[in-house]
This record gives C-alpha cells, sequence and structure tokens, in this order.
C-alpha cells in the first residue's frame, strides 16, 4: 500500500496555525524535520506510482517559508505542505499538484496560469472546436471526481478577439484550464490513499494528452515541435 501520511504532521500543521512564528518554529524544528522526512517519503512512493504510466521530469516540494514581500499577511510560514510534479519533454504537457493541509487537502491537475502565448492557442482551439475537450469534461468518471474546470479565474465576459456570444464562451473566458478533487483528513490518513490518490492522477491523462497535442501544434494541427 506504501507509506501513510501520519496524522503528526497535521497535528504539527494545526499547532503551526496557533504559533506562527519564527522562535516557535525554532523551538520546534525537530518535529517539523521529522515530520518533512516522513512526507517526502510519501511524495517519492507518489513519484514512483506516476512514472509507472507516465514520465515525470521534476518533483517540486514548496518550501513552508512563505514569500511577504508584497503580502498584508506577514506570518512567516504556510500552514499546508504542498508537492508538485511536472511532466518530461516538450511533448507532455501537464503537472500534478498536492496539497496537505487540516481540513483542506487536496489534489489537482491541468494549466495554471498558462504563459499568454499557450492561453490564446487554447482559447482559439476552443473557439474553433470544443466538441473533444467537453466528451473529456462530460466523461461520467471524470466528471464525478473533478465536476469540470474551476472557475476561479475567468475574465467577465470575454477576452479580447473573442466574442460574448461565441457558443464556447464558457471555456474561452477561463484563464486556467485545471481541475480539483478535495481530500477528508479521514481518506488522507488512510492506508489507500496513495493508491486513490495516483487514482485520480490517472483520470487526468486524456486531458493532459488531448491539450498537449493542442499545445504543441498549429490550428491547421501541423506540429510546431523539431523533428
Amino acid at each position: 500500500m506504501g507509506t501513510p501520511i501520519s496524522m503528526s504532521s497535521f497535528e504539527f500543521l494545526e499547532k503551526l496555525k496557533q504559533n506562527n512564528f519564527r522562535e516557535w518554529m525554532q523551538e520546534n524544528k525537530k518535529e517539523y524535520l521529522a515530520n518533512e522526512k516522513d512526507l517526502k517519503s510519501f511524495y517519492s512512493e507518489v513519484l514512483a506510482g506516476l512514472n509507472v504510466t507516465d514520465e515525470i521530469a521534476k518533483m517540486k516540494v514548496y518550501r513552508i517559508n512563505r514569500d511577504i514581500r508584497f503580502s498584508k499577511d506577514k506570518t512567516p510560514y504556510n500552514t499546508h505542505r504542498s508537492v508538485s510534479f511536472s511532466r518530461a519533454g516538450a511533448h507532455r504537457r501537464g503537472g500534478y499538484y498536492l496539497r496537505l493541509e487540516p481540513g483542506n487537502s487536496m489534489m489537482a491537475g491541468g494549466f495554471f496560469g498558462p504563459n499568454p502565448a499557450d492561453l490564446l492557442r487554447i482559447r482559439k482551439e476552443f473557439e474553433m472546436d470544443a466538441s473533444e475537450i467537453r466528451e473529456i469534461l462530460n466523461n461520467s468518471e471524470f466528471q464525478e471526481a473533478f465536476n469540470g474546470f474551476s472557475q476561479d479565474y475567468a475574465v467577465k465576459t470575454a477576452p479580447k478577439g473573442f466574442s460574448k456570444d461565441d457558443p464556447n464562451i464558457d471555456l474561452i473566458r477561463l484563464k486556467s484550464y485545471f481541475v480539483v478533487h478535495k481530500f477528508s483528513d479521514t481518506e488522507v490518513f488512510s492506508e489507500d490513499f496513495k493508491e486513490k490518490l495516483i487514482s485520480y492522477y490517472l483520470l487526468l491523462r486524456p486531458f493532459f494528452d488531448y491539450m498537449s497535442d493542442v499545445l504543441t501544434t498549429d490550428l491547421n494541427g501541423v506540429s510546431l515541435l523539431n523533428d
């Protein structure tokens, strides 16, 4: 089954939420490091699981230290732990994400804040023909797991150069294309959490394969990659 998430990691994050200052962290650094070691072991097992059916170029464990330079919130530490897995090669697009937080754990995957060229290419594809992406989104397993793209990042009406009356404006107006599935603490602590997590990542593959094809071709379907 693999290494389950330890309750102690969430207990530490709960305490950190109540004591979010550097002195407390220094006093409890040993506990923090022990939990980090266990979490990184779990992340590595997830990485191995993803590599069975995909090819991952990089695993990024996000720092617990917050970037407070431009934030009104000056608390120094994140009260969640997160990791992402980047796919290998220019022909493989999309990324996997995991956030562990008491009462707010989730996995996500897709295209968060794509660069302007990629965003325009995606929107143009949907303007021309959105039947394939809708088929993916309407797949019963995909829909049950994710319930469509996150709607948190979108323009109010229509992006410049697109009609607000376009039949696919619900897709075109989005600025990111990713999906989310939330987990209860009970699920996170279960023995089969890693298997459940990877099963949700696997559901993303038709979406990733489609978007990879879109982002590596022009509107005529001609490859943009060098042979």
